[in-house]
């Protein structure tokens, strides 16, 4: 059975912060940046959790117009390891994607992260630019898109 996918709630940021540091690391947000997230929520800035049994296997974040009139930003997307490869990835993105109807989709993703490369492209992303040395250790930061046209 897949996680139902609905809308963060202020309960989920321990779970929002502890997932963040498993995926991300040295790169994770913590507890204050996730907290500002939850106070600039809005039609703008969407957090979306995939919730399977109280558990939050994964969520992502956007930033939608009006900050940018036609460019939708993913800011974040995270996936537990226990959850990495069953899905739950695709259809946070299919819900994200499906939010973004005529207008393109922007994110990044670590050079190295080639299962993340994978899923985006699978989905019609494709690689427009990189930033050299971006992360942590030198790795480069490549910049994707993805128009609803495609």
């Amino acid at each position: 059975m897949r996680p139902a996918v609905r809308a963060a709630v202020a309960d989920d940021l321990p779970a929002l912060v502890a997932l963040d540091e498993v995926c991300f690391g040295s790169g994770a947000w913590g507890e204050v940046a996730w907290a500002d997230e939850f106070e600039r929520l809005s039609e703008d800035r969407v957090v979306l959790v995939a919730d399977e049994d109280s558990v939050v296997a994964g969520y992502v974040v956007l930033l939608l117009p009006p900050v940018v009139e036609d460019v939708v930003e993913v800011l974040r997307i995270a996936v537990a390891p226990a959850e990495r490869r069953t899905g739950v990835g695709g259809q946070l993105l299919t819900i994200a994607l499906g939010r973004c109807a005529g207008r393109t989709v922007l994110l990044e993703v670590a050079a190295g992260n080639e299962s993340a490369i994978g899923l985006y492209a699978g989905f019609g992303f494709e690689e427009i630019s990189r930033r050299r040395g971006y992360y942590a250790g030198g790795e480069d930061a490549v910049i994707m898109r993805w128009r609803e046209e495609q």
